[in-house]
């Protein structure tokens, strides 16, 4: 769904609310926009699906039969690299959409890389866009940082464990 400001210079898919909404709907966006509980599930599925790689990785230091407990934490610590990479893309394309959200002016392109421009929003589209940073992207962006917290928690509680075995 794209939404026009009249007399607006910026090309539609280089509107703002029209990145937005593009960005909101795509796969790996569209999930740190839903619930808290299919938020986790998604983070979840992408922490259990980096085991894939990070069990070879620890099995080749830390062989399962012999060292359990430093299996579990190193492949659980590599597999939360995978999350790490998945919160840092969302992070940045939100960060990017909310510049453009705030900005009151945008810089576009009109038909290529050498002829950008740049267009000053009206008060009303600044007002709309300023809301919408803040009603919708703010907490997302908040979200992410709080995981990002906790992501750090397991990893020192992880280090801290290793210590202790």
């Amino acid at each position: 769904m794209e939404f026009s400001v009249e007399n607006c210079p910026v090309p539609a898919p280089q509107q703002p609310l029209n990145e937005y909404e593009e960005l909101k709907s795509s796969w790996l966006f569209r999930e740190s926009t839903s619930s808290r509980r299919d938020y986790v599930t998604k983070i979840t599925l992408i922490w259990l699906f980096s085991w894939l790689v990070a069990g070879p990785i620890a099995a080749a230091s830390f062989p399962l039969h012999k060292y359990p407990a430093q299996f579990i934490l190193c492949a659980a610590g590599v597999a939360a690299i995978g999350v790490l990479l998945a919160l840092a893309r969302l992070y940045l394309g939100w960060s990017y959409i909310s510049e453009r959200l705030v900005s009151p002016t945008i810089f576009y392109e009109e038909s290529g890389w050498y002829d950008g421009q740049t267009w000053t929003k009206p008060e009303e589209v600044l007002s709309r866009d300023r809301l919408i940073f803040t009603y919708e992207i703010k907490p997302i962006i908040r979200r992410l940082k709080l995981t990002f917290g906790l992501l750090l928690v397991f990893f020192f509680a992880g280090a801290l464990v290793w210590h202790l075995i």
